[in-house]
Order: C-alpha cells, then sequence, then structure tokens
C-alpha cells in the first residue's frame, strides 16, 4: 500500500483518479469514484521503500524504474515478477508519464514556499488580488473587493521551479470569474455573515473581526458607504450558497465570464510575470484582523 501511495504521489495529482481506478482493477477489488467526492494532497516521494522519486519529464527510468523482460526493476535494484501487483501498478504509472511530460513544464518561480491559511495568507493575498486585476481588465469597471474560499486553493505554492501541474493540483475545481455589483449596505452584511463564521479570502478591504462581530470594515481605505455601488469579483461557485456563501443574492447585477476559468487567469497571470522576469511572490498585509479567538 505504501509503495502505491508513493507512485500515486508521483503523478500529477490530476490524474489520481484514473491512476485510483487502474489499481482497483488490479487489485480485483470494487469500488466506485464518484464527481467531486475526493480529496488529495502533496506529498514528498523520498524513495524509502523503492528507490521511487517524483519525476521530471526526463528522468522517468532513473526515478521511476524500468521494465526488462517483463520484470519490473525498481530504481533501488529490486526485481518484481511480470504478473506482480507492484509491476502491474508501475507499468501503469510509467506509461502515463509520457502523456503527462506537458503539465511538468516550468512555467515560473516563486521566490520561497506559499501556503493558503487563516485569516489571511501570502497565497491567497495573492490569488485573489490577480483575479481582482484580472476581473478589472474583462469587465472595463472598478473592482474594489474580492471574495474567494480558502477550500478552492488545494496545495500549496513551492520554492523555486514552478510546473503547470502545480496550478492545475491547485486550483482543480471549474469555476470561472464572475463580476457583482453590489450596494454597499449587502456588502457589509456579506462581510458581517463571514465575521460570524467563516472568514474567506479577502481583497480590497480591511476588516477587523472581535468574537465573531464585524467591528470594522473598509474598502480602498475607507468606511464602506452602504449607498454606493461597489463592484465585487469572486468565482462561480460562491454565487448561490458555496461554502456557505450567496454573493449573487441582492445584487444589482451578475456579469458571468463563462470563459474565463479560475486557472486560466492564475496561468495568465504568471506566464505574464516570467515574461517580464518576475517571480511570483505574495505577501500579507493585515486586512484581516481576528480579535478574541480565531474565526474560520
Amino acid at each position: 500500500v505504501i509503495f502505491i501511495s508513493c507512485f500515486i504521489a508521483s503523478t500529477s495529482m490530476t490524474k489520481v483518479k484514473l491512476i485510483i481506478v487502474a489499481l482497483i482493477a488490479f487489485l480485483g477489488g470494487n469500488a466506485q469514484v464518484w464527481g467531486q467526492e475526493y480529496s488529495w494532497e502533496a506529498v514528498k516521494v523520498d524513495g524509502h521503500m523503492t528507490g521511487c522519486i517524483s519525476p521530471s519529464k526526463d528522468n522517468v527510468p532513473e526515478a521511476l524504474g524500468h521494465f526488462k523482460g517483463g520484470k519490473y526493476i525498481a530504481p533501488d535494484g529490486t526485481v518484481y515478477k511480470k504478473n506482480s501487483v507492484v509491476s502491474k501498478t508501475a507499468r501503469v504509472v510509467i506509461e502515463a508519464q509520457s502523456k503527462m511530460a506537458r503539465v511538468k513544464d516550468v512555467i515560473g518561480h516563486s521566490t520561497r514556499a506559499m501556503s493558503a491559511h487563516y485569516p489571511e495568507s501570502e497565497l491567497s493575498n495573492w490569488f485573489v488580488d490577480l483575479l481582482m486585476r484580472k476581473t478589472e481588465e474583462l469587465s472595463g469597471k472598478k473592482v474594489h473587493i474580492g471574495i474567494a474560499n480558502f477550500g478552492g486553493i488545494r496545495v500549496d505554492m513551492p520554492e523555486g521551479e514552478i510546473i503547470l501541474d502545480d496550478m492545475l493540483s491547485m486550483f482543480p475545481f471549474k469555476n470561472h470569474l464572475v463580476y457583482v455589483e453590489h450596494k454597499g449596505s449587502q456588502i457589509r452584511k456579506i462581510l458581517e455573515k463571514m465575521a460570524a463564521g467563516r472568514i474567506e479570502v479577502l481583497g480590497g478591504a480591511r476588516i477587523v473581526v472581535e468574537d465573531g462581530r464585524l467591528v470594522s470594515a473598509e474598502i480602498g481605505g475607507k468606511p464602506i458607504d452602504d449607498n454606493k455601488i461597489y463592484g465585487l469579483v469572486t468565482i462561480s461557485f460562491l454565487l448561490s450558497g458555496g461554502d456557505g456563501l450567496a454573493l449573487a443574492e441582492n445584487a444589482v447585477s451578475v456579469t458571468e465570464f463563462k470563459d474565463v476559468m479560475i486557472i486560466d487567469a492564475v496561468l495568465e497571470h504568471i506566464k505574464a510575470e516570467t515574461a517580464a522576469g518576475r517571480p511570483i511572490a505574495g505577501q500579507e498585509d493585515g486586512r484581516v484582523v481576528i480579535k478574541g479567538g480565531r474565526r474560520r
């Protein structure tokens, strides 16, 4: 089981579901895999069982082993019989590597590892801020505030080289960008609801929450004007109840950019930063202050 887990971890996270189905067939078990009823996490493959490590585009035999005469030879030299479970599993993973070469392309560079954590983080701030810039470009309108969800950021940003699969694994869901216009009074209600329950990824605003109560809220450095119309960027999942939010409710207008997926906006940003010679970096800036206990 550990060996199989190592092989799964060495493949693209976006391929895990297919590998699981293949493994079930090899093991003769019975199971079903439904829609989004799965989860994953990045696991470091250190080679302690068979010598297997995470492969790049160019080192598959060295990283995952090879076949000779139908037998599987692991990187540490261990030989497995032709029809053994290990050999069958190895063949599935090794044969998948050529199809996965594209997702191992290096697309950028990160100055340091970043994770998404409450109440704000370098990674989540970087993410929502780029969504705000992209939506302002698409809509031609001012974007004052951004709200995304921590649950939509599935893995951490690595330090150093960023490959395409890092980002596909970070943002695997098929959500698109949405521009929503709200009166300030409705924005305040949204923030109050988050303060009382779960704070999500926030951009363009600064809030102070104490004991589950919204103490102060500013947008663009000024207190929220209940009668002003604000432009909000979010993702389609949060429009009608996702993660407890219904950001389309009582909206003045809703514009969905259904042809611009979240991952597309992220990859476009990374491509532009890389072309300009800039690394990917985020920062915490105190946009969310929690007092009297940490709210999730």
